[in-house]
């Protein structure tokens, strides 16, 4: 008996921590969304595996990283301006083409050896326009999806379990096939995995889209953004946090080659094993926010999660033991992870409707378009100091940063729990 009731109360758990999927539409952006998002990491770790090997240059993966990400800092809040104004899906189908076609272009000039770094930065540059449009609407159409407001922090948890499954799985599995296929197999597979995203948004049951009458100019609508953005206290505490990060920490990421070959003296298959280590972290911290009922505690599991983030970085950068690289890169995974799920659902919960594409624009600019910035600039610094020194570096003040914001915590919980009595009144 008692084992049944075990069961039972597993199963419930588990039904309790994906309920979102009960939308059928969910269920169709989020299997098919699986398999591009599986794609999309096949082909990052290809690109920044190509890179390196062409060019040897800790510099020209930063360049990269920037290129691919900066049009995100200057089009992303506009991109919110318009998410709140134009058929969000009609929008997305378009913003998963374009790379579908820029991955098949990639995977032509690869396996025919006539790509050069010019010719790829235009690419990737080119493949970050779309993706700063695509963000904030893919954020706003959740709504749009799900439907039933009280699932949508559940939906942002599922959402970022998508995408770090996918960081888990596509690294190893792009670490395997770069050493036995090459780079254009990977970039052909990634161009076949967005059909399918673009077929289930097609076959989503949406409300017909009204057109709503501009209020007012672009910058009008920007500005009214921003304000509320910025004068909303635990938005904007929240926000500066996933930025200062975004800048410092996130460029990590596009380095792994250096500390795969240079520093751990491994290859294509260690690189995918370090990405996967941070893959499976952030899969972890993701499913541990699907399981949260409410927002109220989540400003906790922000400080946490940055303090955590911020350390790991830290230890990481001195590593010299695969082991236990890839140990810290997990819970490092974890720490980067929980901050930005806990900052979406927070903002995607109190954040009014018809504001709501353009302050998921500045979260979205926060970290995609520093990211960049923090590539190019970390870059620069490695180039003088060592890779190893200047992240260690970043996290150091990353941590001061994760020690102010823990000052007020208490404060952001006051604020929100504030917004919601008002709401309910």
């Amino acid at each position: 008996m008692n084992r049944f009731l075990d069961i039972r109360s597993y199963l419930y758990s588990l039904s309790f921590t994906f309920r979102a999927l009960k939308s059928r539409n969910f269920r169709l952006f989020f299997f098919a969304g699986l398999v591009s998002l599986m794609g999309t990491w096949i082909q990052n770790i290809a690109i920044g595996w190509m890179v390196y090997r062409i060019t040897d240059s800790a510099f020209y993966l930063g360049m990269v990283g920037f290129a691919g990400l900066i049009p995100a800092l200057f089009l992303t809040p506009i991109a919110g301006v318009y998410a709140d104004r134009l058929n969000r899906r009609r929008m997305l189908v378009i913003t998963q083409t374009i790379p579908m076609l820029l991955a098949f272009l990639l995977a032509s000039l690869a396996y025919t050896d006539s790509i050069h770094i010019g010719v790829l930065l235009v690419i990737v540059t080119i493949n970050g326009f779309a993706l700063a449009f695509d963000t904030p609407f893919r954020h706003a159409f959740l709504h749009d999806m799900i439907g039933d407001k009280s699932l949508l922090p559940n939906a942002v948890a599922l959402n970022s379990t998508l995408v770090n499954t996918a960081r888990f799985l596509g690294p190893t599995i792009g670490g395997f096939l770069i050493a036995f296929f090459g780079e254009a197999f990977c970039f052909l597979l990634n161009g076949i995995s967005f059909i399918g995203v673009i077929i289930a948004l097609m076959a989503m049951q949406i409300a017909p889209h009204i057109q709503k009458p501009a209020k007012g100019r672009i910058w009008s609508d920007l500005r009214e953004g921003f304000s509320y953005t910025f004068n909303f206290l635990p938005a904007r505490y929240m926000i500066l946090l996933v930025m200062l990060t975004s800048l410092l920490s996130l460029p990590f990421q596009g380095f792994l080659p250096v500390f795969a070959r240079d520093i751990l003296n491994g290859d294509s298959q260690l690189l995918g094993f370090l990405t996967g280590a941070v893959g499976a972290g952030a899969l972890t911290g993701a499913f541990f926010l699907a399981t949260r009922e409410s927002v109220r505690r989540l400003p906790s599991v922000i400080r946490f999660s940055a303090l955590l983030f911020s350390v790991g970085l830290t230890i990481f950068s001195f590593s010299t033991n695969t082991a236990f690289s890839l140990i810290v890169l997990y819970f490092s995974g974890f720490g980067m992870i929980a901050q930005f799920v806990a900052t979406n659902a927070i903002l995607q919960t109190v954040v009014p409707d018809d504001k709501k594409g353009r302050v998921l624009s500045f979260y979205s600019m926060s970290f995609m378009g520093f990211t960049p910035l923090g590539s190019l600039l970390l870059g620069i610094i490695s180039g003088w100091i060592g890779v190893p020194y200047t992240f260690s570096l970043a996290g150091l003040v990353l941590l001061g940063a994760a020690l102010l914001f823990s000052a007020k915590v208490e404060r952001i919980k006051q604020l929100l729990l504030a917004q919601a009595s008002d709401k309910e009144g």
